[in-house]
């Protein structure tokens, strides 16, 4: 048993591992997603297909959208296409 206890490495503890890091994290990515819808405010579009084009934040939202329904499908794909766990033992 004593050679078990010494096989093991201490556990490291890095910067991914307090919560306090996490939040500050988590500020920092919204923050970022703020300024970058911000100039959208400020910035005159020459609308391409339609007047909601111009509407400020519309690409962020539509992209988020986007990839929100492009999970949804992967996983309905995933379901669909799914085989059972002794399908190639047959």
């Amino acid at each position: 048993m004593d050679s078990e206890k010494s096989n093991k490495k201490p556990e490291v503890c890095t910067w991914f591992d307090q919560p306090k890091n996490i939040k500050r994290l988590k500020i920092g990515f919204y923050l970022v997603l703020v300024l970058l819808v911000l100039p959208d405010f400020f910035i005159h579009k020459h609308t391409l297909f339609s007047s909601i084009e111009a509407v400020p934040g519309f690409y962020a939202l539509f992209g988020f959208i986007s990839c929100v329904v492009i999970i949804l499908i992967s996983k309905l794909l995933g379901f669909v296409l799914k085989k059972n766990e002794d399908y190639y033992d047959r």
